[in-house]
């Protein structure tokens, strides 16, 4: 197979060929980005079906709305990231800052700030 075969021509069709391990290992990088946004969008799945059997708030609900929108983000961050490494590897350039990263620590903070809130407040109700 040559580089006019292969596909993203963006990507392939750029620079020389980069070390193997380098390339496996940038995709093996997407590709656990990519469970780590299908967790997402179970973990969502998970909460939206709970929320329905009980009393939940909700928040839960939101919360659950957005673990599957950011699951699906995460899988388009995934994609872009490795062409972007990719290419940076075949053309010989300085790798891409990981600029999702920030995002998602913010995120589980944020959700886990959440729900310990929630958690909280749902104590003081029952102590009451």
């Amino acid at each position: 197979m040559t580089d006019d075969d292969r596909r993203p021509r963006s990507v392939y069709g750029v620079g020389a060929e980069p070390e193997v391990q380098a390339s496996l290992a940038n995709e093996r990088t997407a590709l656990s980005w990519i469970r780590t946004g299908m967790a997402l969008v179970a973990g969502g799945v998970a909460l939206a079906t709970l929320s329905s059997f009980g009393d939940l708030p909700l928040v839960i609900l939101a919360i659950a709305g957005l673990a599957s929108l950011g699951g699906a983000a995460l899988g388009i961050w995934a994609l872009v990231s490795w062409r972007r490494t990719e290419r940076a590897l075949r053309l010989r350039q300085p790798l891409p800052e990981p600029s999702v990263l920030p995002w998602v620590v913010a995120g589980v903070v944020a959700v886990g700030l959440l729900l310990a809130g929630i958690t909280a407040f749902q104590a003081i109700e029952l102590v009451r």
